[in-house]
């Protein structure tokens, strides 16, 4: 009995997490799928505990050593949770990711470490290697190019793409060195098959870090979604190494989804994503418009003459991108919201597939305003509607709302799908100042005849929005 309660458990948990990944696919249902994700995950974490409690030499001391990994973990995780800004959850998804890619190197190695089974015939004994070796090196991978994105998203990195020579050779170089280090490690001895290990380990390490210091500051979302998938089938050969069944299927369930969803984001920018994860596009955060100066005559607006254009607009979309995020302003920019749409205008957000730094970001970031789910839309949805409408406030955003991706066939971000701002009757771009995006690369829209330019902090600026139009 007592040993077929985990396994029906870890079912259940996996029917959960299966279910969660389907509520998180809409902002409806999301809240659900969070916690039945939670729920799977209490169900496993207790399941492994009876299975531990199943072994022989388990005891007094197996409990106080899972104690002692599990609560300070929960704790730490409460207070990350309860701390961590909106604006730097990139960073902490992409630290946690390396966390995963570690345990699976620690797993991998102690595995190998560990007494063998003498049971296992040859083929097995080949296949039991093969796993070690596969999950140490996708999550030595998943290790350092997770720590080199942490430090791009944080600033402690340049987002500037490191284009070294030959650098493609030098990544083949290293894939073809870790295959040769493979088939050392299954076909030496036990004694002599740890240097092979330790040594792919290492090159895998420098292969990860090397392939995400190569991607550019615009390409972040993918990244993070890549490393995400990278966790996964981490996580998932963990599994095989343990003889974890719920570990593998968690494992797979992250993995997949990981890979969707960066194929889901590099259609979004019209990359493939072979070409991102090879090569990146776009150069540092930009700090000035491109080289050759502007384009042409930028036309500011104020805050009176932005409150009469939300007045007198029937048909208004808002863009949000990452500077909403760092202002915090998305809670005053909902009661704006409010205070149009009492006056019998039409307001509805656009949402683009990379907007902010992190999957799905304006999403989280606009529920967490109690914005309408129904008022947001992704660019596919309302992009046929933006030549019809009257207003476009678009509060931090710059490269998603950049027709150079459309007219310019040598910008970096040429092909790139964008929200076609320029085609409403106005636009109002709230910005600090004339600061390149995220890709280092200037924007025609801030010089266009229709386009009125709204200096200053997104937060203040829209607090003055919302105190005007209470007046």
């Amino acid at each position: 009995m007592l040993d077929s309660l985990p396994t029906a458990a870890y079912i259940l948990a996996s029917v959960l997490f299966i279910l969660s990944l389907g509520g998180l696919s809409r902002q409806e249902t999301s809240r659900r799928g969070n916690l039945l994700g939670i729920i799977g995950m209490l169900i496993a974490l207790a399941a492994t505990a009876v299975r531990l409690a199943a072994g022989e030499a388990f005891g007094t001391t197996g409990y106080a050593a899972l104690a002692a990994a599990v609560i300070p973990g929960a704790v730490v995780g409460a207070v990350l949770a309860r701390r961590v800004q909106m604006t730097a959850m990139p960073q902490l998804v992409a630290i946690l990711h390396s966390f995963v890619g570690a345990a699976a190197v620690l797993v991998g190695i102690a595995t190998f470490l560990g007494p063998h089974s003498e049971h296992m015939t040859h083929s097995e004994q080949i296949v039991h290697l093969t796993e070690i070796f596969l999950g140490v090196c996708i999550g030595s991978i998943t290790f350092t190019g997770s720590v080199i994105a942490f430090g791009k998203l944080q600033g402690f990195i340049s987002g500037k793409p490191l284009m070294l020579p030959g650098r493609h050779l030098l990544n083949l170089f290293m894939v073809l060195a870790t295959i040769s280090l493979g088939i050392w490690f299954e076909r030496t001895s036990p004694e002599q098959a740890l240097l092979p290990l330790l040594i792919a380990t290492a090159i895998t390490g420098v292969l990860g870090a090397h392939s995400v210091m190569a991607i550019g500051g615009a390409d972040m979302p993918v990244v993070v979604s890549m490393l995400n998938s990278y966790s996964g089938w981490a996580a998932a050969a963990a599994g095989f190494m343990l003889g974890n069944d719920l570990l593998i299927v968690t494992g797979a369930l992250v993995g997949s989804s990981g890979a969707i969803l960066s194929y889901i984001m590099c259609r979004g920018m019209n990359r493939s994503f072979i070409s991102v994860i090879m090569g990146g596009f776009g150069t540092a955060e930009g700090t000035a418009p491109a080289a050759g100066g502007p384009q042409g005559e930028v036309r500011s607006i104020d805050v009176a003459a932005a409150t009469n254009l939300l007045r007198e607009s029937k048909d208004i979309v808002i863009v949000p991108g990452y500077g909403l995020a760092v202002a915090q302003a998305q809670h005053a920019l909902a009661e704006v919201v409010r205070l149009v749409r009492d006056r019998g205008a039409q307001v509805r957000f656009a949402i683009h597939p990379v907007a902010g730094r992190l999957p799905g970001h304006m999403n989280v970031l606009l529920a967490e305003a109690n914005i309408p789910y129904d008022i947001v839309l992704e660019m596919d949805e309302i992009n046929h509607d933006l030549p019809k409408c009257d207003l476009v406030l678009v509060i931090g955003a710059n490269d998603i709302v950049n027709p150079s991706a459309q007219d310019d066939p040598g910008s970096p971000i040429a092909g790139m799908p964008v929200l076609e701002v320029w085609k409403a009757g106005t636009v109002i771009v709230m910005k600090r100042g004339m600061a390149s995006g995220y890709a280092g690369v200037d924007n025609p829209l801030f010089y266009k005849a229709n386009t009125r330019l709204l200096f200053g902090d997104a937060r203040k600026t829209v607090d003055a929005l919302l105190t005007a139009l209470r007046a």
